[in-house]
């Protein structure tokens, strides 16, 4: 019989003993359906979602009560996006109070380090300062690395898009000189931005390129080869992703059948804390097309059972583990 004691010696066994206490159970929250940049692709535009509703909760009590009754509801991290979290912080404090919390952030907003000491800060980044200034409009990037560098509790969680190909390292140099760490996503580029749309070669490319900075930069990339595989070929241990194997699905709107491994308790909340959007991205992506890290990381999460096929299959699941909860910071980096 296959046993997690079996497939792993001493070291890695302490490295699962330490992830398989953590038993996380996230949801997503918009904060705001306001914005203050316009970037091609950003999903929550792109697909109207901000128009769901009659607008968003201004009471920063009822914010206060709806944290407290999702921690009652079994949430023990709140990962929250927007629009942009920061121009509400009174909102953000909400939750920061009273569950574990991770800021998504264009960057551009200092997060007052005096208010949220150890709240867990991802940086939005495009690519480089070209590349910035197509798909966002101006080079946030400079911005941002002037109000976070040195900052303990902040990473940049870098959309990589095909024209970073080649250029991916001296991004990652500056993100290291600024004491600061990077991870890796795919733009899944749900408008179309002419240019930006992956073939199988830039795929095989990027993936390559992550790797090798991952092994060149292991102090500043948060990653693993086995996630850049994932994301990369869309397939994990030959399954192909897509709806019916999404774990990031609203769990009151899943009526999948046959029902995938999924996170447990999973919502993803608009701002006016009473719409629920379909999974942690859009109803109107195409589920083939998308890219979206945290997804595929789930994925492969869920998926214990699965990856105890061998040593290797195991390790890579640990490994993905590892760096979701780096990320979220319930382990060091």
């Amino acid at each position: 019989m296959i046993t997690v004691r079996s497939l792993l010696d001493d070291a890695w066994y302490e490295r699962y003993t330490r992830i398989s206490q953590l038993n996380i159970r996230s949801s997503i929250y918009d904060v705001t359906n306001k914005c203050n940049l316009r970037c091609k692709g950003c999903f929550f535009f792109s697909s109207d979602e901000h128009k769901l509703h009659d607008g968003e909760e201004k009471d920063v009590k009822k914010w206060e009560e709806f944290v407290d009754s999702e921690v009652a509801r079994g949430v023990n991290l709140a990962i929250l996006i927007g629009g942009e979290p920061t121009l509400f912080l009174d909102r953000v404090e909400a939750f920061y109070r009273r569950v574990p919390t991770y800021c998504a952030t264009n960057g551009i907003i200092k997060v007052p380090r005096d208010r949220f000491p150890d709240m867990m800060v991802g940086i939005s980044l495009w690519g480089d300062s070209e590349d910035e200034k197509v798909l966002r409009g101006r080079d946030v990037f400079s911005i941002s690395l002037n109000n976070y560098t040195g900052d303990d509790y902040t990473y940049y969680l870098y959309t990589l898009t095909p024209k970073q190909i080649g250029r991916i390292e001296r991004v990652v140099k500056r993100i290291r000189d600024a004491g600061l760490k990077v991870h890796f996503q795919l733009l899944s580029n749900d408008e179309g931005a002419e240019g930006f749309h992956w073939n199988e070669s830039q795929l095989s490319d990027v993936r390559g390129e992550m790797d090798a900075l991952l092994d060149s930069y292991p102090d500043t990339v948060i990653s693993s080869r086995y996630y850049h595989q994932v994301i990369t070929t869309g397939e994990m241990l030959g399954r192909k992703w897509g709806w019916m194997e999404c774990p990031s699905v609203t769990e009151p709107m899943d009526r999948r059948d046959p029902q995938p491994k999924r996170l447990i308790r999973f919502i993803r909340w608009g701002a006016d804390l009473e719409t629920m959007h379909r999974c942690c991205t859009s109803a109107t992506r195409d589920c083939t097309t998308c890219k979206d890290g945290a997804a595929h990381m789930s994925w492969i999460m869920v998926n214990k059972r699965a990856h105890m096929r061998s040593t290797q299959d195991f390790q890579n699941f640990i490994e993905v583990y590892e760096m979701f909860a780096k990320l979220y910071r319930f382990i060091p980096w």
